[in-house]
């Protein structure tokens, strides 16, 4: 297929997860950008396996949630074994219920999430361009220049936007000559989609020895199960490995016989933990494995992509519709660049213990870190703690000069995601959620507290004036039934509170009075609307 247009407004390379998150959050807004990857198709490996509850909740925004859940198996614990022992159990079964409406990890394969996406963009009309291949990239201040081949066909394609979710050996990064730094472990890595005999349960299974280390990871089918593990120093300089070279060495850091029945899929590889010295260059942007690359503990590189996408797609579809000024955009780094080193320092430390060969560290994993993982398991808040990291429903963005926070609360302030608190509508007599009033596009305002009827008047005059299309209204007034919301927000008797909604579910302004001319300024002059 070939691209008809010479110009468009975004164009997308690459079609893994981040790239058809970027397009279809896009198609939300009504932009519709060219997306192209050089493959033939979509995978048909597995690849990224978990995905967690911060990406479910955009699942649910875009109104796929259904067909997710009903595709993907909750994880209910984890189980360490050290030298073929149990040492520790770990419940996982819940240990969200609160914080979110999907308060596990999710096992559902990378190649369900790309298929998932590909039928969202095909039902909104948006084709990718499979086949056709990134050569080189120009831009001045006005446009960026594409070269692109499709089989023996060049074609020149620009652009206002580009997006590079093109991977982690990013062509796009190189030709800009952006710094990616960071490392490659010294080990050499294997990963396996098998039918397994044994009975794995519904737990994640991490077996820690002096051999090595191999993590089984159970999928929504029944009987399958993913195998991820480190390949020892003898196997170094071999090629062709496969499944039945490794086994031996498996049974021997798990303590006992692994019986495998089919493998559908096994690699060996390298790991690496890198990140892009920058993240945006003038009018190109890095997305997901192009930005940022690391180990695969918490089961966190796709989300984080995916969470890149929903970050950048409103900002940079305000632009393009001409409804935001340009330097909404640089809030995109500035949020997410923090976030991504942060998961870089925190998964290589776990990662290299996990590894660590030195005697000290194998003497604290054999006889300390039991005690301290069921010491600190034992405890409700760090059990809260490990998940809101994990689930990506802990990042905030408080720092970010997009957000405004007018608020004396010291529990929730603007930059945080939305918390997940159920509300019961008195009107309808139905109950909802938070989450739920925000499921529309676009900035969402809520006011809490008792307001008369000429208050609700006059808010939703100004919205419709001013935001017609750009800012949903809630309202919510005190009633025994939602005294949790006044609460959690810090309300008192006779308080109000406005908030106004991010498009991506943080909360960019939090103020303890409803004042029109405050949102105002907030939305005019930090979000920067055009009037």
């Amino acid at each position: 297929m070939t691209i008809t247009q010479q110009h468009t407004s975004v164009v997308i390379v690459g079609a893994g997860p981040s790239g058809l998150m970027m397009a279809a959050q896009l198609l939300r807004y009504g932009v519709q950008p060219v997306i192209i990857d050089s493959k033939q198709g979509p995978t048909d490996k597995s690849k990224a396996l978990a995905v967690q509850a911060r990406s479910m909740e955009i699942f649910r925004q875009m109104g796929l949630i259904d067909r997710v859940i009903a595709d993907s198996k909750a994880v209910a614990g984890a189980v360490i074994n050290q030298e073929g022992l149990e040492m520790a159990s770990l419940a996982l079964d819940g240990i969200g219920e609160g914080v979110t409406a999907f308060p596990y990890i999710y096992m559902y394969q990378q190649s369900k999430t790309e298929r998932l996406l590909l039928d969202y963009l095909t039902l909104n009309c948006c084709p990718v361009y499979w086949d056709t291949t990134f050569i080189s990239v120009d831009q001045d201040k006005s446009k960026v220049t594409l070269q692109l081949q499709t089989g023996d066909e060049t074609q020149t394609l620009t652009c206002d936007w580009l997006i590079a979710a093109d991977g982690a050996r990013s062509p796009i990064r190189k030709q800009l000559q952006l710094p990616f730094n960071g490392d490659t472990y010294q080990h050499q890595f294997y990963v396996a989609d098998v039918k397994i005999e044994n009975v794995l349960g519904d737990k994640v299974n991490l077996y820690l020895s002096k051999k090595g280390f191999a993590a089984f990871f159970l999928m929504p089918e029944e009987h399958y199960c993913r195998i991820v593990g480190n390949l020892p120093d003898a196997f170094d300089n071999r090629e062709d490995i496969q499944m039945e070279d490794v086994l031996p060495y498996l049974d021997g850091i798990t303590g006992a016989g692994v019986k495998i029945e089919h493998t559908n899929w096994f690699a060996t590889y390298k790991l690496h933990h890198r990140m892009a010295g920058k993240f945006r260059d003038h009018r190109c942007f890095l997305i997901g494995d192009a930005a940022h690359i690391h180990s695969p503990v918490g089961g966190q590189g796709m989300n984080t992509g995916l969470q890149d996408a929903y970050n950048l797609a409103w900002k940079l579809a305000g632009v393009v519709n001409n409804q935001l000024k340009e330097s909404i955009l640089e809030s995109y780094a500035t949020e997410r660049m923090p976030v991504a080193r942060e998961l870089l320092n925190t998964t290589d430390r776990i990662f290299k213990m996990i590894l660590s060969r030195n005697w000290f560290v194998n003497l604290f994993k054999k006889w300390l870190l039991p005690v301290v993982l069921k010491n600190a398991w034992s405890k409700p808040g760090s059990r809260q703690t490990f998940f809101k990291r994990i689930s990506q429903t802990g990042i905030s963005y408080r720092d970010s000069k997009i957000n405004l926070n007018l608020s004396h609360a010291t529990k929730i302030k603007a930059g945080d995601r939305l918390p997940y608190l159920k509300v019961f509508d008195e009107k309808k007599q139905l109950e909802t959620d938070l989450h739920e009033w925000c499921a529309k596009p676009g900035f969402t305002m809520i006011a809490i507290g008792k307001l008369q009827e000429i208050d609700l008047f006059t808010l939703a005059k100004w919205i419709t004036q001013k935001y017609p299309s750009n800012l949903n209204f809630f309202y919510l007034p005190p009633s025994a039934r939602n005294q949790q919301v006044f609460d959690v927000f810090e309300i008192r008797e006779n308080q109000k509170k406005a908030l106004i909604i991010r498009p991506d579910m943080h909360i960019g302004f939090i103020n303890d009075v409803i004042d029109i001319e405050m949102m105002d300024n907030y939305l005019r002059n930090i979000v920067g609307f055009n009037q």
